[in-house]
């Protein structure tokens, strides 16, 4: 059973569309001003557009595709009326988020091994990251998946607590040591606790600071290196989590993460309350990582699988 067997199609998009809800609301309002007294697309209403996207923390750069790429088929189509700049801009973005090279999947698929799934999770504090440890520990149970946590986050004691009562809580053990311990022999433990319960996923939470890019850096690669003890195909994928709502900040994170280390999916969380959303947009295509899983609310059903049509579509409609 996968994830969206949970929800009906339609209780999926209603659960989209209200965590979108203050970003929908903001950049439908700015849309319609854009186009305000036009019934044909031209040079006002593509700068009037631009500031739409930038205001929507989609961010410079991929604005700058966006418009240029719409600016090719006005040229192209000679006539294009405003009614239909919404359809062309979603068709746009949806192309875009298609650059990142990775298969149009939702979520992680976890293939059958004769081993277990290791997701290394990385990001700084305050962003989500346990809780999304947690709320895809829930789900890959629920799906009848046996997952174990490994609390290699000992930097902080509150973060070793704060996993270990999320595992209590979901039903699903947590590998830990005492605060300060080294974080690649909590990793390894993880491991191989989990290779002899045949476990199907591993989730290991690791240290959320990023004051020095090097040590990080050296940290995470110690990690890799003496789970691939083990294993020498760990680790699957190096989830980074961010926390959408804070708009660019969010972007800065995601570049310094990804100079620091290979990460290979994103989870964009916190996009409920927050009229940031179009940051997703912009960090997807810029480090050129797929976005997995975006954070819509505080449930555990709350944080979905990315579908990259179903989350355009959603953010430049007015439902």
């Amino acid at each position: 059973m996968g994830f969206f067997n949970f929800f009906s199609k339609k209780e999926k998009k209603e659960t989209l569309d209200t965590g979108l809800q203050n970003t929908k609301a903001s950049v439908f309002s700015k849309l319609t001003h854009a186009v305000a007294g036009k019934s044909k697309v031209d040079e006002d209403v593509l700068d009037n557009l631009e500031d739409v996207l930038i205001t929507s923390d989609v961010g410079v750069d991929t604005t700058l595709d966006i418009i240029h790429n719409i600016e090719a088929r006005v040229a192209r189509d000679k006539y294009v009326g405003t009614s239909e700049l919404n359809r062309i801009l979603k068709e746009e973005i949806i192309n875009l988020l298609a650059t990142d090279g990775s298969p149009d999947t939702e979520g992680f698929e976890i293939p059958s091994l004769n081993r277990p799934y290791v997701i290394l999770v990385v990001g700084v504090n305050g962003v989500g990251k346990t809780t999304t440890i947690a709320k895809l520990a829930y789900q890959f149970k629920a799906e009848g998946k046996k997952v174990v946590l490994g609390a290699a986050d000992t930097f902080r004691a509150a973060a070793v607590e704060q996993l270990s009562i999320w595992g209590e809580r979901i039903g699903v053990p947590v590998v830990k040591q005492k605060m300060g311990a080294d974080p690649a022999s909590v990793a390894y433990d993880t491991l191989a606790h989990a290779t002899v319960e045949h476990a199907d996923v591993v989730i290991i939470d690791t240290a959320g600071r990023l004051h020095n890019k090097i040590g990080l850096m050296n940290e995470l690669t110690k990690i890799k290196k003496v789970m691939q003890k083990i294993d020498v195909n760990t680790p699957d994928q190096v989830l980074l989590v961010l926390d959408g709502s804070t708009g660019q900040n969010a972007f800065e994170q995601a570049k310094q993460f990804v100079k620091a280390t290979e990460v290979t999916a994103l989870a964009i969380t916190k996009l409920d309350g927050t009229a940031k959303g179009g940051v997703v947009i912009g960090i997807s295509h810029q480090m050129k990582v797929p976005v997995k899983y975006i954070g819509l609310g505080e449930k555990m059903t709350d944080l979905q699988p990315f579908n990259r049509i179903e989350f355009v579509e959603s953010l430049f409609s007015n439902q």
